[in-house]
């Protein structure tokens, strides 16, 4: 049984940390299983005028979320979506940690990297399937209408599909050890209560990865 599902797109560096934090939840509380779902910032933004509503380059950024995910969806349809995860996590490394944002543009990086994940490689022809639209839009709507629209990366759902779930946290930084546990508890005590919509700041630091 599936206790979070997490919703993200590779691209976004603040659903990558919080993604990180969940991880430690994981590692503090092994029994935890997490579901890692797609939700793609170019399908979030299809309505948008790019070049009125965003900096340049993001037409091509988050062209590449969506790129990405549709290997994510071909690792999970090739009977592998414990691996869908493992590859979120070697796309973060790369892309955040290592600040190789256009490593995966590659296909030789990409090809390898599923190697390394024990994956067949050909699942890296993915990048052009139109075919797991379908599924990565799907996603996104269910994604979407859980937090009622107009959010966001990430969304956490709490014992899906019925519980609650909410955009972010976003967060600078991924707390680990009891310091994670302590947010997980008080963001799950907040979603519990069903008439909590909204907590927000809009001081922010910079991402920190590591």
């Amino acid at each position: 049984m599936t206790d979070v599902e997490f919703f993200w797109d590779p691209v976004c560096p603040w659903a990558w940390i919080t993604s990180c934090w969940i991880r430690n939840v994981q590692a503090e509380r092994p029994t935890m299983a997490v579901d890692w779902r797609f939700i793609s910032l170019r399908m979030v933004n299809a309505g948008k005028d790019y070049d009125k509503d965003f900096p340049p380059g993001y037409t091509l950024v988050h062209g590449r979320g969506l790129r990405l995910l549709r290997v994510a969806a071909a690792v999970k349809a090739a009977s592998e979506p414990e691996q869908v995860g493992a590859l979120y996590r070697a796309y973060g490394l790369q892309m955040h940690n290592g600040g190789n944002r256009e490593y995966f543009d590659d296909p030789d990086n990409l090809r390898a990297t599923l190697q390394q994940l024990g994956l067949a490689a050909d699942l890296a022809g993915a990048v052009d399937a139109s075919e797991f639209d379908a599924e990565i839009q799907a996603s996104t709507d269910e994604a979407l209408a859980r937090c009622g629209g107009n959010v966001g990366t990430p969304i956490i759902s709490w014992q899906p599909p019925d519980g609650p779930s909410f955009f972010g946290p976003v967060i600078s930084k991924a707390p680990s050890g009891p310091e994670a546990v302590r947010l997980w508890d008080a963001i799950t005590e907040l979603g519990a209560n069903p008439w909590f919509a909204e907590l927000k700041r809009s001081v922010r630091a910079r991402p920190i990865f590591d």
